[in-house]
């Protein structure tokens, strides 16, 4: 549950830096758990999460627009392009200590709770699609980083 609540505070994080076009300081970091009583574990986790998925955007984005077949990146709700960041972050990067099907379902989960209806199956098949061409061998099928 601690990771969720981490995930939660990141997708929160990211979506402010989005819409603010802030940067992902200490500071913004920092004000944002102003008045938040949280675990140090979560708070690490979640800088994580913001920090590298901003680091690593471009990949993260390119990835998503080619398993997002048919679909623009830019056209996506914000709320479930940050999910797809940030999840997307975790498949690409954290598949050493995060199976690809933990980073997917916490996303769908985290659909389910802050966007619509519509969002989690949405969500589910992109990531299902990297998370397919991850484990392809390689020469079996394009890669989508």
């Amino acid at each position: 549950m601690k990771r969720r609540r981490s995930r939660e505070y990141a997708l929160q994080i990211l979506f402010q830096i989005e819409l603010t076009g802030s940067e992902p300081s200490d500071e913004l970091l920092s004000e944002f758990w102003e008045g938040i009583n949280e675990d140090s574990n979560v708070k690490e986790f979640t800088r994580n999460i913001v920090k590298k998925t901003i680091d690593n955007l471009d990949e993260i984005d390119r990835t998503i627009k080619k398993a997002a077949r048919h679909w623009s990146i830019d056209r996506m709700a914000a709320i479930d392009r940050n999910i797809l960041r940030a999840a997307t972050y975790e498949l690409l990067y954290r598949s050493d200590d995060i199976p690809s099907s933990v980073a997917i379902n916490e996303a769908i989960e985290i659909a389910k709770k802050y966007s619509t209806e519509d969002s989690a199956p949405f969500i589910n098949g992109i990531l299902d699609n990297i998370a397919n061409s991850l484990s392809k061998p390689s020469g079996s099928k394009e890669k989508y980083h």
